[in-house]
This record gives C-alpha cells, sequence and structure tokens, in this order.
C-alpha cells in the first residue's frame, strides 16, 4: 500500500465523516456562504471528517467552477476531506438521479475512457485543492482500469466505493483492494447483509479501511467489522450517528442498542423508497435544525416528495 494511502487509512479509522448535502435553492443555485456554514455546522456536531461532491452532495451534476468553491470550503475547515470523483450525470429516468435544474450540467453518463477522463481531472482539481483523497464513484465498466486512471492523474488516496445499484463483483473487489492508492472501501449495500459482510471481510483481509456507508444497518455493519462511517444519514442530526459510533467503542450494550435504535427510527423513515429521495428529507432535516436556511434546502435533483412528508419527517424525536 502507498504510504499516502497508509496514512489516510490510519487518521480515518474511528471517524464518522458525514456525506454532506450541497445546499440548493429549488432552481438549484448555490450560496457558499450557506455551504461554509453548514459544513462548519456538521464539524461543530460532531462529524470528524467530511465527503463532499459525492452522492449525497449530487456532485456529478454540479459544474467545475462551484466543484472547486465547495472544495475550498470544505478543506478550510481542518478536517479530513473526501471529494466524491466520476459518476457522470444519470439521465432522466435512470436509477440514481433525477433530471438537471433547468440550465444546470447533467444529462446523459459518460461512458468508458470519457468517464474515467472527468475522473482523474476532478481528482487532480481535488488534489491541487488540498484534499485528503477521493471517493470514487462505481461504474458499469471496468472499475480497476478507472481507479489506475484516477491514481495516475494525482496520486490522491482512494477509497472504493460498493454501492447497492451497481454491486461490485468479489474478484473485482479483490482487485480494487489489492490497489496501492486504495485506502479502504465504502460499503453501501443498503440490504445485503451477506453482500456487506463478505465485503467488510474482505477489505479487512486486504490490510485496508472497511467504512460503512450502510444507512439501513449501521449498528450490524459495525458488529461485522466497520471500523469508520461515511454515510448520508450525518448529512443532518450527526449527534445521532456519532452516539452509535462512541456507544460501539464503549462496553456498555444498552447504550449501543438504545443509540442504534435512535439511528434506525430516523433512517426507516429518512432511507425509504423513492430512495433518492433521501437528499431532499436530509436537506429538510438540515434545515428543521437551522443547518441551512429554509431557502436552500431543496434537492433539484430528486423525484418529487409530498409536502406531508416533511411535516411527519421532522416531528420524529431524535
Amino acid at each position: 500500500m502507498d504510504i499516502s494511502a497508509r496514512n489516510l487509512r490510519d487518521r480515518l479509522r474511528g471517524g464518522l465523516i458525514a456525506a454532506a448535502a450541497t445546499p440548493m435553492t429549488a432552481s438549484g443555485e448555490v450560496d457558499l456562504d450557506v455551504v461554509s456554514r453548514y459544513f462548519a455546522g456538521l464539524v461543530a456536531d460532531g462529524a470528524t471528517g467530511l465527503a463532499v461532491l459525492a452522492h449525497t452532495g449530487r456532485g456529478p451534476f454540479l459544474p467545475p467552477a462551484t466543484r472547486v468553491a465547495v472544495i475550498e470550503r470544505a478543506v478550510a475547515l481542518g478536517v479530513p476531506v473526501l471529494v466524491g470523483v466520476g459518476g457522470g450525470a444519470p439521465a432522466p429516468g435512470k436509477e440514481g438521479g433525477g433530471s438537471p435544474a433547468p440550465g444546470k450540467e447533467g444529462g446523459a453518463e459518460p461512458g468508458g475512457a470519457d468517464l474515467a477522463r472527468v475522473a482523474a481531472e476532478q481528482s487532480r482539481v481535488a488534489a491541487g485543492l488540498g484534499a485528503d483523497g477521493v471517493l470514487v464513484f462505481p461504474s458499469a465498466g471496468d472499475r480497476v482500469a478507472l481507479h489506475e486512471e484516477v491514481w495516475r492523474a494525482a496520486r490522491l488516496p482512494m477509497i472504493a466505493f460498493d454501492l447497492y445499484t451497481l454491486p461490485c463483483p468479489e474478484r473485482t473487489l479483490r482487485e480494487l483492494l489489492a490497489h496501492p492508492g486504495v485506502a479502504g472501501l465504502k460499503t453501501a449495500l443498503l440490504s445485503d447483509a451477506m453482500g456487506c459482510q463478505r465485503a467488510i471481510a474482505l477489505t479487512r483481509e486486504a490490510d485496508r479501511l472497511a467504512i460503512t456507508g450502510e444507512d439501513r444497518m449501521f449498528g450490524p455493519s459495525l458488529l461485522w467489522g466497520a471500523e469508520a462511517a461515511l454515510v448520508g444519514i450525518a448529512a443532518a442530526s450527526v449527534a445521532v450517528t456519532a452516539d452509535v459510533l462512541e456507544a460501539f467503542k464503549e462496553t456498555d450494550l444498552r447504550a449501543f442498542e438504545e443509540a442504534s435504535g435512535r439511528l434506525d427510527r430516523l433512517a426507516r423513515v429518512t432511507f425509504t423508497e423513492p430512495m433518492e429521495g433521501y437528499v431532499q428529507r436530509m436537506l429538510w432535516l438540515a434545515a428543521a435544525e437551522g443547518l441551512i436556511p429554509g431557502t436552500h434546502a431543496y434537492d433539484p435533483y430528486g423525484p418529487p416528495l409530498p409536502e406531508g412528508e416533511r411535516a411527519a419527517l421532522v416531528s420524529i424525536p431524535r
């Protein structure tokens, strides 16, 4: 393993990385002062690191200038920062996204070499801005080649990503985990308990960092061996997630059970069908908690949700 990947692995171990949203208006406009205050609020509430421009942050949809500014705001806080790279902008109606906002970048997903070039350039930019690593979006093509191109572009440590919409075959997982630039693997398999257990075991066997992204299997994934968390449910209500991690480190089983129960109650109403609606739900929570103004609690790239869902969501005890 490259020394930079080893250092990132060790720095992230035991931590809670918030998969931060990107606060926007209904038309998709981003106010960078709002972004700065929001990121600072996540850290103040217990996040030990930030993952920006990932799925929760709608990174694939945002233009390069906005991506640069968002990374700068995150890096300024002095915590570890991971930047989502690659992914493309899913076409309307595809699994994984909605339609781009008027006048914004988006559209059909780039394929193959184009996707790798985009991810490589995004990695170079992230490295130049002081990011600590990149979270590489899964792709339907050659994932090992994609990671190699991203690595060659900037030598920035990588977190591989096993996502429920594109689960990674075991052979490919093993190859990724043998790459010298891969510091760890984030699993987000949603309801595939056996797949999650297998991915965590393979990651630990390879001496990489097993990172849970399992908002709906959070407590169990820790029991299965995950050593850090990178979750969208920490885009708001950070303390709910942090409490589970802290309780897990202690010997009080009842505290772990109670903290896991609180997180599960929140996850059941935020990570539910339509699953892409979770970004909007987390933005609603962030506004209710005062992390962002209501004017910037919109996800123009996700599916429409009934307004009544918002009232029910923010009334849940946390």
